[in-house]
């Protein structure tokens, strides 16, 4: 039956990969085998995806070697995807790949969405996280938290990404400031936000202004033209401009339809 999922017909592949999905934990062995060994990349993907629709943990280990050996795209994402479904008890798995310098910016994508959809189910995971001494790893719980607030207002969650906007990392100051930017209302943070406007790192007074501009908070417009004033990097200067510029067309636009 394995051998079906290396099938050419995709249909005929899916018929395969649910018949072996209903026989269910008795066919793990079998999977894992082929997700690790098979030298037919649709085989493996096609493994990877079966054992998403079985979700036991059993199968961890070797989900998490194939998303850290395989260099297959689709295996990789099937892989973090099997791992989400599986859900807390892949947490600890998923942020200590985070801690590996080789790492890659595709790998780190792929986990933070496994983290946001196990978020829902162990937000007690996340938060601990979110205090991880490794920056990486508060990056990926902050911007899991910032997928919770916006789907479920939870206050924990807002306050612990509030708490971010002053993390010794400036990438995770910088993820901070965008999470808040897409998730809250303006009246609420443009004074919070207006702080990092003069942060030290170049990229947080950038995502400070976008996040201004995107939540209309045209009381934030004195703000960044201060800010603006000072501001020796052209190209934070050139954020900056945008932002004033798109905050105060639409405030005229406003204020004339009123």
């Amino acid at each position: 039956m394995v051998a079906g999922l290396g099938d050419a017909r995709g249909a005929l592949r899916l018929t395969f990969a649910k018949s072996l999905g209903a026989v269910g934990d008795e066919a793990l062995p079998i999977l894992c085998k082929a997700l690790r060994q098979h030298q037919n990349v649709i085989v493996r993907r096609a493994s990877a995806k079966t054992l998403n629709l079985i979700g036991n943990k059993d199968a961890l280990p070797y989900l998490l070697e194939a998303f850290l050996e395989d260099d297959d795209p689709v295996v990789l994402g099937s892989s973090a995807g099997a791992m989400a479904t599986i859900g807390p008890d892949a947490m600890d798995s998923l942020l200590g790949i985070l801690k590996n310098p080789d790492c890659t910016p595709f790998q780190v994508g792929l986990i933070n969405l496994a983290l946001s959809f196990i978020g829902a189910k162990a937000p007690e995971a996340l938060l601990k996280a979110a205090d991880s001494d490794v920056a990486e790893v508060r990056v990926a719980a902050i911007s899991a938290l910032g997928d919770q607030i916006q789907k479920s207002d939870d206050l924990r969650a807002q306050n612990r990404v509030f708490q971010a906007l002053e993390d010794v990392s400036a990438d995770v100051r910088a993820e901070a400031v965008t999470l808040i930017g897409k998730s809250c209302d303006a009246e609420d943070v443009e004074n919070m936000l207006s702080r990092k406007l003069v942060d030290q790192d170049t990229q947080v007074r950038k995502n400070t202004a976008m996040a201004l501009m995107k939540l209309e908070a045209f009381n934030a417009i004195e703000s960044i033209e201060a800010a603006k004033s000072t501001e020796k990097d052209k190209s934070v200067q050139a954020v900056f401009n945008v932002a004033i510029n798109i905050l105060s067309r639409d405030l005229e636009e406003k204020q004339e339809s009123e």
